[in-house]
Order: structure tokens, then C-alpha cells, then sequence
């Protein structure tokens, strides 16, 4: 087995790997989340995922070789650190079941259940924070270590003790929310973007789990004689931190997917819209005047209120009998009734633009006629508009008479 410690090219890959790569993601999902969690700060289910990740990143941080050194360094402690890593991997771990106990009971139940389900959590994992670090005041540690302190000190009274304490700890919350995760994931009408990011969530707390289990057979190993500390030693660190980076995107997953599928879907439309846009230009001689900060929503709202701006006047020049022949003709071209009412509309637009712009001075008629389907239906007239040879194929059909085309069919 090849031990990276010895190598220090090896180290430095193995750094980034085990830290610096899943504290990065860890803080970009604290940070994607946290004005939301600021914003509705009362929201219980927002203050547990904050938590849980402030705490993800902080064990991380705090975890890494060098921060371990410079904090027995502060203190003047030997091992000082391993008390207080400890204690942030076990808040995590009771901020993990929190979080479950929120998310399986909903945010609406205020049940005296649920309350003492959350007591019990905060209990148990208070009381085991304090254990740690009453078996660190009674165990024996001077020698600092700062990558192989669990199996260094394996077979050391109370720090046997502590070791064993915060991976059991770690050991059983991994496995109540991994398994309640997997559970939801099966239930039906979840959201797809939630549907995965439950799944890469479960997906990192299993990893967790492997990450307790090697510890523990290093840790056993120790009692029973053996030296196999290379697997908590270079194995654990980059199953933790592939486990810290599958979390904390499926904690960024519904949200930013959601959001990415929602600007997708705007900028699509707006751009859907571009055809009758230009139609309406050439119609009203104007257009959507530009502004530098609009937001993609803006910007289509912007766009869909000038073509029905447009539409409007526009409708007295529509003549209703072309209307009908191309949507007939639309559909003896096979075309079905939807497509056929977009392409029909389409040749009444584009004949109205044709008349307002042979006779812009005509007199307006009282009323004109009901545009209201076509003012609902402009996302479909502006994608009929892109198949010009559609358009031209109706268009003639329905420029011949009723009669002639019913005797060529």
C-alpha cells in the first residue's frame, strides 16, 4: 500500500481532495442558501439546513492538518483539537437528524411528538459533546498528532473511549438519516429536482457511513495488535470529503435547478416570442425600448405586453372570413387543430400587417373583432411564424375559393 503521507506531492493532492474541494462547495451551498435563510429566518426547516451546512464547513475548516496545529498551538494544549473536531462532527450529526425530524413531519406540525423527538436529539447530542470532552481531561495525549490521532491513540484509556464515542455517534445518525432519506425517495409526486437531490444526499450519507466503518476497523485493528491505520489515516479523509461534496449538492440541487429550469424557461419563451416581435415592429414602426439591468422576466413581460399593445389597434385590419379558409386550409394540409388555429392566426396577422401598411389612413370601424383568443395565443402564432413555407402553403389554399377548393379534393 502506498502511503501518500510519505509522498509529498501525493499530500498535497490528498489536501485538496479531503479539503479544500468540499469546503469550497460546502460554503458556495451556505452561501446559495443563505439569503433565504436569512429571509424567512422562521422557516424551522431553512435554520436546520443552515445549520447543518455551517456546521459541514466548519468541520472541514477546523479538520484540515494545519488548522488542527495552529489550534494546539493557541491553546497550548497538545491535541486540544481533537475534543472540539469531535464535538463539530457530532453537532452535525445532530443537526442531520433535525433536519429529518423537520423535513419527515413538515413544517406545519407543531406536534408535542415532533417537539420531544427534537429534545431528545438535542439531549443525547449535547450530552455526547460533553462526554468528549470530559474523556479528553481524564485521557493521557501529549503526543500531538495531527493525521493519525484516532488509531495513535486506539488503546489509550478515555481516549479509547472518545474515539469510540464520536463514531458511534457519527455511526447511528448517518444511519436514521440515511435511511429516512432513502424512504422518501420512494414516495410518489416529489419534484424531480428534489427526487435527485434526495438521492445524492442518501448517496453522501451512505459514504458516511463507509467513513465510520473504516475508522472503526482501524480503531479495531489497534485492539487487536494489527496496524491497518492507513485506512483512517488516507482512505477516510476522501471518502468524507466525496460524502461533503455529494451532500451539499443535493442540498443545492432543487434549489438551483429549479432556478436554472425557470430562467431556461423564460429565456425560451422570450426568445419563442421573437418571430411576431419582429412582425409587431414592422406593424408599429417601434419597438420594446432596451434597458441595461432588465431581468429575464422583464424582458419577456416587456415583450409580451407590446405585441398585445400592437395586437390591439391591429385587430381592425383582421379580416375573419381568411380567418376561417386558413384554418379549413390548415387543416386539409393535415395539419392538427391546434397547429392549424396558430397557422390560421399567423395568415390573419400577417395579412392585417399587409392591409394597415397598403391603407394606413383608413377610418376605424366601430368595433373589431375579438382578438381575445389571439391575444392568449401569441407564444403559438410567433412559433407558427417560424415555418414561413407552412405559412405560404395556407395562405394560398385559402386565398382560393371555397368552392374550387373543395372540387380539387
Amino acid at each position: 500500500m502506498i502511503r501518500l503521507a510519505l509522498n509529498p506531492s501525493g499530500l498535497l493532492s490528498e489536501f485538496y481532495i479531503s479539503f479544500s474541494i468540499p469546503t469550497a462547495v460546502l460554503t458556495a451551498a451556505l452561501v446559495i442558501k443563505l439569503p433565504t435563510i436569512i429571509r424567512l429566518w422562521r422557516d424551522p426547516l431553512l435554520r436546520a439546513v443552515g445549520g447543518l451546512l455551517l456546521l459541514a464547513c466548519a468541520v472541514f475548516v477546523f479538520c484540515t492538518p494545519s488548522t488542527i496545529a495552529r489550534v494546539n498551538r493557541l491553546t497550548g494544549v497538545p491535541n486540544i483539537s481533537a475534543p472540539w473536531c469531535y464535538s463539530l462532527i457530532t453537532a452535525f450529526c445532530g443537526s442531520c437528524l433535525l433536519l429529518i425530524i423537520t423535513w419527515r413531519n413538515g413544517l406545519s406540525d407543531r406536534s408535542a411528538a415532533t417537539r420531544r423527538a427534537m429534545r431528545r436529539v438535542i439531549s443525547v447530542y449535547s450530552g455526547v459533546i460533553v462526554a468528549l470532552w470530559v474523556l479528553f481531561l481524564l485521557a493521557d495525549a501529549p503526543e500531538e498528532r495531527l493525521r493519525d490521532l484516532d488509531t495513535h491513540y486506539a488503546t489509550t484509556p478515555f481516549m479509547r473511549e472518545e474515539i469510540l464515542l464520536y463514531l458511534v455517534a457519527h455511526a447511528v445518525a448517518c444511519l436514521i438519516t440515511s435511511r429516512l432519506i432513502w424512504n422518501w425517495v420512494r414516495t410518489e409526486g416529489l419534484d424531480a429536482w428534489l427526487r435527485w437531490g434526495l438521492k445524492l444526499l442518501g448517496a453522501g450519507y451512505v459514504l458516511n457511513l463507509i467513513f465510520d466503518a473504516v475508522k472503526l476497523i482501524a480503531v479495531l485493528a489497534r485492539w487487536a495488535g494489527q496496524d491497518l491505520d492507513w485506512l483512517s489515516t488516507n482512505l477516510a479523509p476522501p471518502v468524507a470529503a466525496l460524502s461533503a461534496i455529494l451532500i451539499a449538492v443535493g442540498f443545492i440541487l432543487p434549489h438551483a435547478g429549479q432556478y436554472l429550469h425557470d430562467r431556461w424557461r423564460v429565456r425560451l419563451a422570450h426568445r419563442e416570442l421573437r418571430p411576431l416581435y419582429q412582425l409587431m415592429r414592422t406593424a408599429s414602426g417601434e419597438g420594446v425600448p432596451f434597458v441595461l439591468r432588465a431581468t429575464p422576466e422583464l424582458r419577456l413581460t416587456r415583450r409580451e405586453t407590446f405585441i398585445r399593445d400592437v395586437l390591439l389597434p391591429l385587430a381592425r385590419h383582421i379580416d375573419t372570413g381568411l380567418g376561417r379558409r386558413a384554418y379549413g386550409a390548415a387543416l386539409g394540409l393535415g395539419h392538427p387543430p391546434e397547429r392549424a388555429r396558430a397557422l390560421a392566426a399567423a395568415v390573419s396577422i400577417l395579412d392585417a400587417v399587409e392591409t394597415k401598411a397598403r391603407t394606413p389612413e383608413s377610418p376605424e370601424p366601430a368595433a373589431g373583432p375579438d382578438t381575445t383568443n389571439l391575444l392568449q395565443e401569441i407564444g403559438a402564432v410567433s412559433r407558427a411564424l417560424r415555418r414561413p413555407d407552412d405559412i405560404a402553403a395556407v395562405r394560398a389554399r385559402a386565398a382560393v375559393p371555397a368552392e374550387s377548393v373543395a372540387a380539387h379534393d
